[in-house]
């Protein structure tokens, strides 16, 4: 078993069920696969660097996992046979990846630095 990530992008026409739905859909496939998640996160609305199939925003998802090689190519095969996906990239971590997601899931990267007067206390 490998670890990765996808992350996928959903046309912004969907309700937010509609959305939800998809998501629940690709876990599920996942699941029925034999995977394990690890982190499932949804980052909403977010503008599009380019416009793609002449939309300018979508919905972004990601799904970090735990999987064997040959369920990738299920899981891309459904994104793409899927016409609420409008972009997917998965990729494999690598042990410093893991490493950052773990940190990054804890919130450490979010943490504000001390300020003066409470490091001198």
């Amino acid at each position: 078993m490998n670890n990765y990530e996808t992350v996928f992008i959903l046309t912004p026409v969907l309700s937010e069920d509609q959305m939800k739905d998809t998501v629940k859909k690709f876990s599920k496939i996942l699941k029925d696969n034999g995977s394990k998640i690890i982190n499932e996160e949804m980052w909403g609305l977010k503008k599009l660097a380019y416009p793609i199939q002449h939309k300018s925003t979508g919905f972004y998802n990601l799904i970090e996992f735990e999987a064997a090689p040959e369920t990738i190519s299920k899981l891309e095969t459904e994104f793409r046979r899927d016409e609420k996906i409008i972009r997917f990239l998965t990729i494999a971590l690598d042990k410093h990846a893991m490493a950052y997601n773990e940190k990054r899931r804890k919130g450490e990267f979010n943490k504000t630095s001390k300020s003066k007067e409470e490091v001198a206390v």
